[in-house]
């Protein structure tokens, strides 16, 4: 797990405050997942107060040319349905990378409270798509990858672009830094309150390690060093 490092004064009264501020938040979100199977066997609806609901979704969101260390990393999905996966620069960007996994979310939850899940995704390096150079493209324009969940392999996920359900999704949880709830889903331009209708998600920071251009990994960032969840998405080209 990796922590951020901190910069403050840890015995000035203001750095006091956010600590015990942030080790809330933090608290609260870890405990949702291990409470969270509980959850889906029910049709309560529980919506972070941070959470705004926005007409216009994409009216919040810009175009972020380049792609940083520290990324806003959020999975969200059907209570039934699979797993997405979006990487933005900053919260109100343009997802660089939108993957649909193949797990699905109650799976992923499960995974989830054992407290350690790394999912890495293969391709295969012959299929890449060839520039002008004869080198093979970005990694993250790669369409299809086989999918490995804590080493057991578990069909393919799916590179694909960012539909208005998304842009609806990541802009009601731009305002959520690090956090985890249940929210209701967009069906025909109105809010769903069904238990069917509700979509589970999950947003935190995450650092952003480069090996090659056929290999990166993220990993959730762990506010101040507490304990939590541990999860590393691994994209591999070989």
């Amino acid at each position: 797990m990796r922590s951020i490092p901190e910069q403050e004064d840890h015995h000035s009264p203001l750095s006091s405050q956010r600590l015990d501020h942030d080790t809330k938040i933090y608290s609260r979100f870890t405990c949702f997942f291990r409470s969270i199977l509980k959850i889906i066997s029910f049709p309560n609806i529980i919506i972070p107060k941070t959470c705004k609901w926005l007409s216009t979704p994409t009216q919040y969101l810009s175009i972020t040319p380049s792609l940083g260390r520290k990324v806003t990393g959020t999975l969200f999905g059907n209570r039934h349905g699979h797993v997405s996966f979006a990487v933005q620069d900053n919260p109100g960007s343009e997802p660089v990378l939108l993957l649909e996994l193949s797990i699905s979310t109650a799976m992923l939850v499960k995974e989830m409270s054992s407290g350690l899940v790394r999912i890495a995704l293969e391709c295969d390096k012959v299929r890449a798509p060839q520039v002008q150079t004869g080198r093979p493209g970005k990694l993250f324009n790669e369409p299809t990858w086989t999918m490995y969940c804590n080493g057991r392999k578990c069909g393919y996920a799916v590179s694909r672009r960012c539909t208005y359900s998304d842009w609806y999704v990541l802009g009601t949880v731009q305002s959520v830094s690090v956090g985890a709830g249940v929210i209701p889903v967009l069906e025909d331009g109105r809010k769903s309150g069904g238990g069917e209708g509700e979509l589970l998600y999950m947003r935190a920071k995450f650092e952003r390690v480069v090996g090659s251009r056929d290999s990166e990994a993220f990993y959730m960032m762990n506010p101040e060093g507490n304990g939590g969840p541990e999860l590393s998405i691994f994209l591999l080209r070989i």
